[in-house]
């Protein structure tokens, strides 16, 4: 299917002019939901905070104007599907920071491995060495059991993509574009590779065409799906800074190369990490170490795994403390992640990690309104 029930109704306000991710969730949040929304008059629409008369009469004059239906037609032309926030497929981590896309578009397939997923960035204009450790890091990534996420631009993002493909992992695309165009012109055959180890994905109608305004929001996207990002090689004004600082904003770990210092793509690298704003990274075991016993953890649990509940020998599942301390919280019913750091005590950041590896596990599975519940796999 290409499109949800859902993700139809969330389309007929998304494609209204203006009606962007902060505005879309007000609408939601104030007025009670997507039906609610869809069937307002003009003044309760106006109601909602950042909404007002103009853009409410808007809103009320073209949701059932716009023509979702071709909209659809042409993403399944283009082997592409259209998901929302509350679809089971979209991914935890993105629903989880503050503007998250209403809709995505797919091409290709998400997996429930791309938890782990670690943001490749960098300069379009990159060095030799900047290529060569974007590529380098990608696979590294990429063996470790990681996804690696990057927008397909020219220089350090297409190196990261190439060394995860390389290495046989699985990388994702966030693009500033419609899925009807690839750009650059000259990554069609790049993009078609991801589209198989991966996902291309984007926010924006199909037939949105390439740029320039489109790109800096795309970067919170590739910033929200990921554990992490490195800055390979960025300078004092790259692209590649803003989605390390929107990483910061969203609590996510931020690393950087510090490359040379008379160079100008390293530049925004060695402020960032002059600043404290990143850590140093020199080898892959840096990320990793940073991540923690939880980050190594979810490197072994994203490895493939037989499907039995019980291992060969008849050994439950392991789970370190924390992972305890969430599924005993979940024994008699679903929690949001609120309620579970209430609960155990810990912070939104250690309770999100574990609920990955629970995920990952099979010992907690994700239900719609953000509540998390025990599956039947036992664990010890």
């Amino acid at each position: 299917m290409t499109a949800s029930e859902n993700a139809l109704k969330y389309l007929r306000l998304t494609m209204v002019p203006e009606v962007g991710p902060i505005r879309f969730a007000s609408l939601l949040r104030e007025l009670g939901g997507i039906d609610a929304v869809l069937g307002a008059s003009v003044a309760m629409l106006a109601s909602a905070e950042r909404v007002g008369p103009r853009i409410a009469e808007n809103i009320a004059r073209l949701r059932d104007k716009v023509d979702v239906a071709s909209e659809v037609a042409l993403a399944e032309r283009h082997g592409v599907r259209i998901i929302c926030l509350v679809d089971d497929e979209y991914p935890v981590a993105l629903s989880r920071i503050d503007d998250p896309p209403p809709c995505i578009y797919i091409k290709g397939k998400l997996d429930r491995r791309d938890v782990i997923a670690l943001a490749i960035v960098g300069s379009r204009s990159c060095s030799r060495y900047g290529a060569e450790q974007a590529e380098r890091f990608g696979a590294l990534a990429a063996n470790a059991g990681m996804t690696v996420v990057s927008g397909m631009a020219r220089g350090v993002d297409s190196f990261a993509h190439r060394g995860a493909l390389a290495a046989g992992g699985r990388t994702l695309a966030v693009v500033g574009c419609g899925l009807s165009h690839v750009y650059p012109p000259d990554a069609v055959e790049m993009s078609e590779q991801i589209a198989q180890h991966g996902a291309v994905i984007s926010e924006l109608p199909m037939c949105v065409a390439p740029d320039a305004k489109n790109f800096p929001p795309r970067n919170r996207i590739i910033a929200g799906l990921s554990l992490g990002v490195l800055v390979v090689e960025a300078a004092k004004r790259s692209g590649a800074l803003l989605t390390a600082h929107q990483a910061i904003d969203y609590n996510r770990e931020v690393f950087a190369l510090a490359g040379r210092v008379d160079t100008p793509q390293a530049a925004g690298c060695l402020d960032l990490i002059k600043k404290g704003a990143a850590k140093l990274a020199t080898r892959f075991e840096d990320i990793l170490e940073e991540f923690g016993a939880a980050g190594k953890a979810m490197c072994e649990a994203a490895a493939p795994q037989p499907p039995a509940t019980l291992s060969d020998s008849g050994e439950f599942v392991a789970m370190d403390e924390p992972e305890k301390q969430i599924v005993a919280a979940l024994a008699a019913d679903a929690l949001g992640v609120d309620d579970l750091c209430e609960q155990t005590g810990l912070p939104p950041s250690r309770v999100a990690v574990a609920l990955t590896a629970l995920q990952l596990k099979g010992v907690v599975r994700r239900l719609l309104g953000e509540k998390f519940e025990r599956t039947a796999r036992k664990c010890t």
